[in-house]
């Protein structure tokens, strides 16, 4: 596992320990229980012994504190148990320096178990450069014979509009056309200050924004992606509507 996974690894566990920590702080202290407030101060603790066994790859804590059938699906899909957990534990190399923040927490106590959906800020210095990531969580722990314990996670990346550029208006404007999904499905774009705008009989306008030159996104879409084609000429043929590695391809039409 490279160095920013640990990291992400690390976020994950964080997370999914400070989740009941956060909602339960969230509630008035007038509503709380008792056993809500042991719960608190149990999963804090645990939280803080990750954490402190992260940079020197300390696996005994994180073996104490996971559950054998412990299973975790991260944000690239990949699943591990227990074992590959520990066995991605090790000290953090050079260069490396990072933090987490616990934000929007909350937590529904079910007896024995507690289920976390909480989402995180990750701060890493990667060899000089910063990367800023957010996670979103759903954690479950179990309070068995030798106490909290995680069971289960799942983190998925909270995604963000990309930055855009600005391009000269022969650029944008050289995309305003019609194009077609099918004979009965089309629409047309237009530049319009900064963005190209979809006009579609029916259905309200959408705005797109160059993240480079042939590829626009929707603010508020981060998952998705308007491509352009060409051919050999360099002529705008088309474009693809991909939402993450799936395409929608829509037709130019001619003038």
């Amino acid at each position: 596992m490279t160095q920013i996974a640990l990291i992400m690894l690390a976020a994950m566990t964080f997370a999914s320990a400070l989740g009941g920590q956060g909602s339960l702080m969230s509630r008035s202290s007038r509503g709380r229980t008792p056993v809500q407030a042991t719960t608190d101060s149990i999963l804090r603790a645990n939280t803080q012994a990750l954490l402190n066994a992260i940079a020197p790859g300390d696996t005994a804590v994180w073996n104490r504190l996971l559950d054998p059938g412990m299973i975790q699906v991260d944000e690239n899909d990949v699943v591990r148990g227990k074992p590959e957990i520990l066995a991605s534990i090790q000290p953090l190399g050079p260069g490396l320096v990072g933090n987490l923040a616990i934000d929007d927490f909350k937590v529904a106590l079910h007896g024995n178990v507690a289920v976390v959906t909480h989402e995180d800020n990750e701060y890493l210095d990667y060899h000089g450069q910063v990367i800023r990531s957010r996670f979103r969580m759903t954690d479950t722990w179990l309070d068995g014979t030798n106490g909290w314990r995680l069971i289960a996670s799942q983190v998925l990346a909270v995604q963000k509009d990309p930055p855009s550029i600005k391009l000269d208006r022969t650029t944008l404007c050289g995309y305003d056309g019609r194009y077609a999904m099918t004979s009965d499905i089309v629409a047309t774009l237009q530049c319009a200050g900064d963005s190209l705008v979809m006009k579609r009989a029916g259905h309200s306008d959408r705005f797109f924004l160059p993240e480079v030159r042939d590829v626009f996104f929707e603010p508020g879409q981060p998952r998705t992606r308007r491509i352009f084609q060409r051919d050999a000429h360099g002529a705008i043929t088309g474009f693809v509507d991909r939402r993450e590695e799936r395409d929608i391809a829509w037709k130019r039409l001619a003038s």
